[in-house]
């Protein structure tokens, strides 16, 4: 009888340990989603999981298989609390035990534009293709899939005497796929990527963030069968890929139109023009980065996201913007030993940015680790200084990089003028 009680009494106190936990972890969630619904975070930008209320047992599978932990369970039921930070990977669907997920673009309030394309990814104008990202489709596995596909049919296609079959703009999984494709097809490509690193979106996620859950099929090099891999070790992979198949890539070249002449398509970028049969479009939806448009920026000192903080130790270190990135951006860079951080906004104060950032950035800022200058713009860039305009004048500071946050210049304006089409979906797949 005693062992009776002595047993009853574990479980109550294990209950009790884990409506108490489960209550901490209820009370974190809806924290955050009020945070991100007060800073307008709440709205996912593409891609991203849609939840059946009726289906959901609020289980949180969804949530702990989400890598940007943007899920939680709210009242006994998930829901996407931090949708800006979606990428639309989709492992929430698949770790979902009673299948209450769908992926979906838009939502009732804001509307995505998605290119029509066929079953073989051709847009309305033929002879001009969109796979990966820009289609909507941001899962590793499927948009390198889409690549290979889309390949599979820009090699039926024949006439014209242009200086290549095809080229491919982007260099994220859908590009790199499409050019293993080419080589494989032996056709004749010119695959360019407006940064100065290939695979995409992939590069700019945060260290060690998890970036693959499923097998993906190259060409060349058959079934690559990554389960789950942080972003650094498929980086290494796809350098590795190209080093082996001598894939080549015209980096730092951005598109900037795209023509029909004589039966053949001219990609116009700001290195040098290409006749070619077809283009395949695999850029991301974030688009070219915004500019700041003042003397000096297109030096190599300049980048306009940060990658690894580490690589800044010691140096003067320009942060540029307002939002999120830019702020996280100034934070990571002024953790690292030496660094001097200026973090220059054009606006008198930050909106729409985490709180978790803002006390960050103020506790770096106390510890005299950054200096924030609000109401102040950039007016030039040389090898060792920045001159910035502030409320008190235009001064120059000692400076070793610029790291530009302002947000992309979205490619969709470019790709209407072509005459591709587009739906605007309000939370439909």
């Amino acid at each position: 009888m005693n062992y009776l009680y002595l047993y009853a009494g574990f479980l109550v106190l294990a209950m009790a340990w884990y409506l108490r936990r489960r209550g901490r972890v209820k009370q974190a969630y809806v924290a955050e989603l009020k945070q991100s619904l007060e800073a307008g975070l709440a709205e996912p930008p593409s891609l991203h999981p849609l939840v059946d209320p009726l289906r959901c047992m609020g289980s949180g599978a969804c949530a702990k298989a989400c890598p940007e932990d943007a899920l939680g369970v709210v009242n006994g039921k998930a829901v996407l609390i931090s949708g800006s930070y979606c990428i639309g990977h989709g492992a929430c669907r698949d770790a979902c035990p009673v299948g209450a997920i769908s992926l979906v673009f838009g939502t009732e309030k804001r509307g995505i534009d998605i290119p029509n394309v066929s079953a073989e990814f051709e847009t309305n104008v033929p002879g001009i293709f969109i796979a990966g990202e820009l289609g909507g489709m941001g899962l590793i596995r499927k948009a390198a899939e889409q690549g290979r596909q889309a390949m599979d049919a820009i090699k039926k296609r024949t006439g014209g005497t242009p200086d290549f079959d095809v080229v491919i703009v982007g260099c994220g999984p859908a590009g790199l796929s499409a050019g293993l494709s080419a080589i494989a097809h032996k056709l004749k490509y010119k695959l360019i990527e407006q940064e100065e690193s290939l695979g995409g979106a992939v590069f700019h996620y945060p260290r060690q963030k998890v970036a693959m859950t499923a097998p993906v099929e190259l060409a060349l090099i058959g079934k690559v069968k990554f389960a789950e891999v942080q972003k650094e070790k498929l980086l290494e992979f796809w350098q590795d890929v190209v080093q082996k198949t001598g894939l080549q890539i015209g980096f730092r070249e951005q598109m900037e139109s795209i023509d029909k002449e004589d039966g053949s398509f001219i990609v116009r970028t700001n290195n040098a023009n290409y006749s070619t049969r077809s283009v395949l479009l695999c850029m991301g939806r974030r688009g070219t980065p915004r500019k700041l448009g003042v003397p000096g920026e297109d030096s190599s000192m300049v980048t306009y996201r940060l990658i690894d903080p580490a690589q800044y130790a010691g140096q003067a270190v320009l942060v540029v913007g307002g939002g999120d990135s830019a702020l996280e951006a100034a934070i990571a860079v002024s953790q690292e030993q030496g660094t001097r951080v200026i973090l220059s906004y054009r606006s008198a104060a930050f909106s729409r940015v985490k709180q978790k950032n803002r006390l960050l950035l103020d506790q770096q800022q106390q510890a005299g680790r950054l200096t924030v200058m609000l109401n102040s713009s950039v007016k030039s860039i040389s090898a060792n200084a920045v001159e910035i305009e502030a409320e008190d004048g235009v001064k120059s500071f000692e400076n070793n990089v610029v790291i530009v946050c302002a947000g992309g210049l979205l490619p969709t304006p470019l790709l209407q003028k072509i005459g591709i089409r587009f739906d605007t979906k309000f939370g439909r797949a």
